[in-house]
């Protein structure tokens, strides 16, 4: 009893067979003010994989998807953020099985870059610069969804504009 690859209801039924869900991952679009004005992103590139990225990664057992988004951030660009708005869920699948990412906008806040395992590199680009340099058309798409979000410098309440 209780083995799930022989007898009645066994794995050629799925009666006992445990369905794996999406596979959780949360990340950031990460932002600053640029010296010269407007906005600039972070982007990280991902060796293992030879592209262009937000930095994201797989959460943990039961972790909120926004600590870690914020633990990815810091783990992978060495910046510490403040979250803004939750910006569009991305949804593709990973070795056939489904993949759910969750992102926010979020303003660099301190830290710096340090090469490491998972991220070799990383840079600051203007909106455009990122979405012609980030690899997949899921990145990309992000970079508008972060600009209507994200109010123009001198905008913000109390600000300058």
């Amino acid at each position: 009893m209780g083995r799930t690859t022989s007898g009645r209801g066994g794995a050629a039924t799925g009666a006992r067979t445990p369905v794996a869900g999406p596979i959780r991952a949360a990340g950031c679009v990460l932002w600053r003010r640029a010296a010269t004005g407007g906005i600039e992103l972070a982007l990280v590139h991902r060796p293992k994989w030879n592209d262009w990225s937000h930095p994201k990664g797989k959460l943990k057992p039961r972790e909120d998807a926004l600590r870690g988004a914020l633990r990815e951030v810091l783990e992978e660009t060495g910046m510490t953020c403040a979250p803004g708005p939750e910006l569009p869920t991305v949804h593709y699948r990973v070795g056939g099985r489904p993949k759910e990412v969750r992102y926010w906008a979020a303003e660099a806040t301190g830290g710096g870059f340090l090469p490491n395992r998972e991220v070799d590199r990383m840079l600051w680009l203007p909106p455009d610069a990122a979405r012609d340099v980030l690899t997949q058309d899921r990145d990309k798409d992000l970079v508008p969804a972060l600009l209507g979000a994200v109010p123009p410098p001198g905008t913000e309440p109390g600000g300058a504009g």
